[in-house]
C-alpha cells in the first residue's frame, strides 16, 4: 500500500558533505524539540524549507525552496513536491526523477511515490487530475476529478492511493474527502461539515487523507483547526481541537499517525514562537512531543525516527 511507508534508517542517517545547495549537518540548531518524556523525532520538512531535520535539530540535508508535500524513500532518496515539479533528490542533492506541472494546470500539489514504482501527482487548475507518472516520466494514469470550485489553489490537498486501488482527495471548499475510482467516479463521501463539528460556519477545509489500518480516515482541518478520525461510515470516530490542546492548532496541514497510535500535527499557520510548528498527541489527547521554531513554516512533516529507532515503515502519512 502507498502510504505504508518504508525506510531503510542506514540511508537516511548519512550525512552529506558541503556541496552545492547542501547544507552541512554541522552547524547550530534550527528549532527545539520539547518533551516531558524525552521523545526525539528526526523528520523531513516541507513548507518553508525543504530538509530533514534530525533529533539535535540540526539539519541534515535541505535543497533550497519552498515545498508542499514529501516522503524519505525507502533508498534514502528525498521525493518532494517543489516548484510546481515532482522532484526525487538524491543525498548529494542531484535530482535523479523530475515531473513539471503541465501547463494546461496552475498547481501541483501532492507527491507520492506508489508501490509499482508509479509517481503520483495532483494537478490543480482547468483540467484537474491525478497523475500516476512512470519511472521513464510518462503518465500511466489519468484520473479527472471533481472539485467544487474554479479557484486551483483551493480545490485539492494531499491525496493518497488505497490498497484496492482507489485515491482519497480532500477537497476543501466541497467540505468533503472524495473516493475515487480509476476512472474518475466518485464512490464515497466523507463530509466534513458535520453539525457536531461545527458546520460550514466552522470552515473545516479538509487537508489530509489518511486511510489507517482500522479503515478509519485520519483528517486534518486547516480553518477549522481540527483532526478528525472518520470511520468507514463518516461518522465521528475521534476528534481534538484547541480545546483539547490548549491552543496549539493554527491552521493545521501535514500530519502522520503513528504506530504507537499518536498523531504527528503541523500547524502551519502558527506564528507565536513560544508555540509548536509540530505536536505530537495521544489517543489521550496529551500532548508529548512538540517542535518549535522562530523560522520554519511546516506544510507537511515525514517522522523518520524516534529515539534513534526508525518509525517510517509502521505509520502512516
Amino acid at each position: 500500500m502507498c502510504t505504508r511507508l518504508s525506510l531503510s534508517i542506514c540511508g537516511w542517517a548519512l550525512l552529506v558533505a558541503t556541496t552545492g545547495s547542501l547544507l552541512s549537518a554541522q552547524q547550530s540548531a534550527i528549532g527545539e524539540q520539547r518533551s516531558k518524556t524525552g521523545l526525539r523525532h528526526s523528520f523531513l520538512v516541507t513548507g518553508s524549507i525543504t530538509a530533514i531535520i534530525g533529533e539535535d535539530n540540526t539539519i541534515q540535508w535541505q535543497v533550497p525552496g519552498r515545498s508542499r508535500d514529501g516522503f524519505v524513500l525507502a533508498n534514502g532518496n528525498i521525493l518532494v513536491s517543489i516548484a510546481n515539479e515532482a522532484r526525487e533528490y538524491s543525498r548529494d542533492g542531484k535530482v535523479v526523477f523530475q515531473y513539471r506541472l503541465d501547463p494546461v494546470n496552475k498547481e501541483l500539489g501532492t507527491v507520492v511515490r506508489l508501490a509499482n514504482g508509479n509517481t503520483m501527482v495532483v494537478e490543480r487548475g482547468p483540467r484537474p487530475r491525478i497523475l500516476e507518472i512512470t519511472s521513464q516520466g510518462d503518465i500511466d494514469v489519468e484520473v479527472p476529478l471533481q472539485p467544487d470550485t474554479d479557484n486551483a489553489h483551493m480545490q485539492t490537498r494531499m491525496a493518497r492511493k488505497l490498497s484496492n486501488g482507489d485515491y482519497l482527495v480532500p477537497h476543501l471548499l466541497g467540505f468533503a474527502v472524495k473516493q475515487y475510482s480509476k476512472s474518475g467516479e466518485v464512490k464515497r463521501v466523507i463530509p466534513t461539515d458535520l453539525d457536531e463539528l461545527g458546520g460550514r460556519k466552522g470552515e473545516n477545509w479538509p487537508f489530509t487523507a489518511i486511510q489507517l489500518d482500522s479503515g478509519n480516515v485520519l483528517v486534518n482541518l486547516t480553518h477549522g483547526n481540527k483532526t478528525v478520525e472518520f470511520d468507514p461510515a463518516g461518522k465521528v470516530a475521534w476528534r481534538v481541537d484547541n480545546r483539547h490542546v490548549a491552543g496549539r492548532f493554527a491552521d493545521p496541514c501535514g500530519g502522520q499517525r503513528l504506530a504507537n497510535g499518536n498523531t504527528v500535527i503541523c500547524s502551519y499557520g502558527q506564528r507565536d514562537p513560544t508555540r509548536p510548528r509540530a505536536f505530537e498527541i495521544t489517543r489521550a489527547k496529551e500532548v508529548v512531543w512538540e517542535f518549535l521554531s522562530a523560522d520554519i513554516g511546516l506544510h507537511e512533516i515525514h517522522v523518520l525516527t524516534t529515539n534513534g529507532k526508525s518509525v517510517a515503515a509502521t505509520s502512516r502519512k
